[in-house]
């Protein structure tokens, strides 16, 4: 992390004492129309030098705090000391704002999950700002770095490898321990897998519930769905494309066969594709399909109202414990009802209680 604590150092002082932006130029940038890199007020001064570091000119600086669209140059407004969680796009490369481009480009710090992804992005766009590695295996270093960063009052940019940081990625870590230290976070939205895919799968939108990663393991697996099954939304999952046929063959047993979803994969790419069904005829689809390719988002309709009576849910209750444990009949009966897990279970209690068992 040597060269981390170097490119924050030299971000930092560089913003607070010398790349101070005129009158003139905040009004050229915020009509986006200069297509030259425009110079910062002032000149970087040879006490840079002492301090070890390369001297830089207002040129240069001006060039690094800017990006490119259309071959022209848009320098970067200065950014106040905040946490700001940048969406990136998820695929297509021009799925991206202009206030996240200005973000990534003026910001004093960038971090990123894997820097060679990130990169990627930059090239794309003429970012020269150099991002930083913040994962989950470096997150306990890298972290306390950030927050450091944050005290000495400069800006931190935190994107993930593709789409809304913080959905399935370690910077929620990195958010709670911000603002718990009173640090303002700032989000800077745009694209997101689970509501492209929502938007698309052609299901209720109305409600939905987005459950991240199902375990990989079957019974936990099950286990989970057995949670959600009777959720009165919409469900979106994130899903291998070598365990999609396990999961929807999963699903079509513990949220039932005849319920609505769609596979959507390689959202935003040439290749995007939106399979819809039932999770009956998904699953039978993909037990024949040998190489699945690509990010998959599952999207599965909520569940139909289903009204039983009270005798007829005490006799389903009382059917299934004869040959389940307690809380997997009460799983089981949920599914069946379309009821709360929590309250049948309550059931199931009281009525062997009343039984003397």
């Amino acid at each position: 992390m040597a060269d981390f604590s170097i490119g924050l150092q030299e971000a930092c002082r560089a913003d607070r004492l010398h790349l101070r932006f005129s009158r003139a130029i905040l009004t050229e940038i915020r009509t986006l129309a200069e297509p030259l890199p425009l110079a910062h007020k002032g000149a970087m001064t040879a006490g840079r030098k002492a301090n070890g570091m390369n001297e830089e000119t207002t040129a240069e600086a001006a060039t690094r705090r800017s990006f490119r669209l259309h071959n022209m140059a848009v320098p970067a407004r200065p950014l106040e000391p905040a946490l700001y969680l940048v969406a990136t796009p998820i695929g297509n490369l021009g799925d991206i704002t202009l206030r996240a481009l200005e973000t990534l480009a003026g910001a004093d710090v960038l971090a990123c999950e894997d820097t060679r992804v990130t990169r990627v992005l930059l090239d794309r766009y003429g970012i020269q700002n150099r991002p930083f590695a913040y994962h989950e295996y470096n997150a306990d270093e890298a972290g306390p770095r950030l927050l450091q960063a944050l005290e000495a009052r400069c800006s931190v940019a935190l994107v993930s490898d593709a789409g809304t940081p913080l959905v399935s990625d370690p910077g929620y870590r990195l958010a709670q321990q911000a603002i718990a230290a009173g640090y303002r976070v700032i989000p800077i939205p745009g694209a997101s897998a689970p509501l492209a895919a929502l938007v698309g799968s052609g299901l209720p939108n109305d409600a939905f519930l987005f459950a991240g990663f199902l375990p990989v393991k079957d019974k936990a697996r099950r286990d989970r769905l057995g949670e959600l099954a009777v959720a009165p939304a919409t469900l979106i999952f994130f899903e291998s494309p070598h365990r999609i046929g396990a999961t929807l063959l999963a699903a079509a047993d513990v949220l039932g066969s005849a319920r609505p979803a769609s596979v959507c994969r390689e959202l935003t790419k040439t290749y995007e594709e939106f399979r819809r069904g039932t999770l009956g005829e998904l699953a039978a689809h993909y037990e024949q399909v040998d190489n699945v390719k690509g990010e998959i988002v599952l999207v599965v309709g909520p569940p139909e109202p289903v009204e039983t009576p009270e005798a007829d849910v005490e006799a389903v209750l009382a059917d299934l414990s004869k040959t389940m444990p307690t809380a997997k009949a009460a799983t089981e009966a949920a599914r069946l009802t379309g009821l709360p897990r929590k309250v049948l279970y309550q059931r199931l209690l009281e009525l062997k209680g009343a039984d003397g068992r």
